[in-house]
């Protein structure tokens, strides 16, 4: 059982768990990205495991009523074993989930995944046309002409800023630096994407401008957001807009748990409150 404070991040340690927490917010009005947690496997065996458990958790989704998809990082099926093996595993979850209809998406790791990630996307989602998504970051310097690249692509681009602490020459390092290259991006998102624009932020200035760009533009986006970050602004949003809450479970929380603990300094404020009350 998830130690309660541990509960405001991460949405169970079972899949039947994870839906269960999907329910409640679809009846609130937000929809659900579930990730399973784990990442960096370096042996085939539980990176073919943890596909497993997403075709078993698509399955689950598509026998139930709630609104929810799904979100692999390529380090958990494989790629630092070899991009064959992640590769095969991202087909087979493509593959079982568009039969499904659950939608998939793909999230980006650190730069030198990045070519291997775009190409293994690019290739699933002209075949199944759009039935898969990926992460781009905007700190990354090359990320323009990766933009530029999958405009014509189907399916959905999700832009975030970027966690990973990328070298200087590739990314930029100053806040100001990466809040301008969100905005640059995110414009010739609304300008040049025929929809399937997925606003990753919590920052609210982004997501004001991803309103104005969407008024003025008429592009169809959407808002993501993590597990309790802002929840009820995610809410409040979700009066108006689609909004996607991206939710991990799993028994892998410890280490996701403190880096979301340690990355925002309100919730490590929310942390210690809640520990010596």
């Amino acid at each position: 059982m998830l130690p309660p404070i541990v509960s405001n991040f991460v949405a169970g340690e079972s899949a039947s768990a994870s839906l269960s927490h999907v329910q409640r917010l679809n009846e609130r009005g937000v929809n659900v990205i579930l990730n399973l947690l784990g990442e960096h496997y370096h042996d085939r065996d539980p990176a073919d495991e943890d596909a497993e458990a997403y075709l078993d958790l698509v399955s689950m989704i598509d026998e139930s009523d709630v609104d929810a998809c799904v979100s692999v990082k390529p380090s958990q099926i494989g790629i630092d074993v070899g991009e064959t093996a992640f590769r095969e595993n991202l087909r087979r979850i493509v593959e079982h989930s568009v039969a499904k209809d659950v939608f998939v998406w793909v999230d980006m790791e650190d730069h030198t995944t990045t070519d291997v990630t775009l190409d293994a996307y690019e290739e699933l989602a002209l075949e199944f046309d759009g039935g898969v998504g990926l992460c781009v970051q905007a700190n990354l310097k090359r990320t323009p002409d990766d933009l530029a690249r999958l405009a014509d692509v189907p399916g959905k681009i999700r832009l975030v800023k970027g966690a990973y602490d990328e070298p200087a020459e590739i990314a930029y390092k100053e806040k100001s630096d990466v809040n301008e290259a969100y905005r640059k991006c995110l414009t010739f998102m609304f300008e040049e994407f025929d929809g399937g624009i997925a606003v990753g932020s919590h920052d609210p200035e982004m997501i004001r401008l991803a309103k104005h760009l969407h008024d003025e533009h008429g592009t169809d986006f959407e808002i993501q957001m993590l597990m309790g970050v802002r929840d009820d602004a995610q809410f409040e949003l979700a009066e108006t807009y689609e909004v996607y809450q991206y939710a991990p479970y799993g028994d892998k929380w410890m280490s996701y748990f403190y880096r979301r603990v340690r990355e925002r300094k309100e919730n490590l404020l929310f942390a210690l409150r809640a520990i010596v009350s």
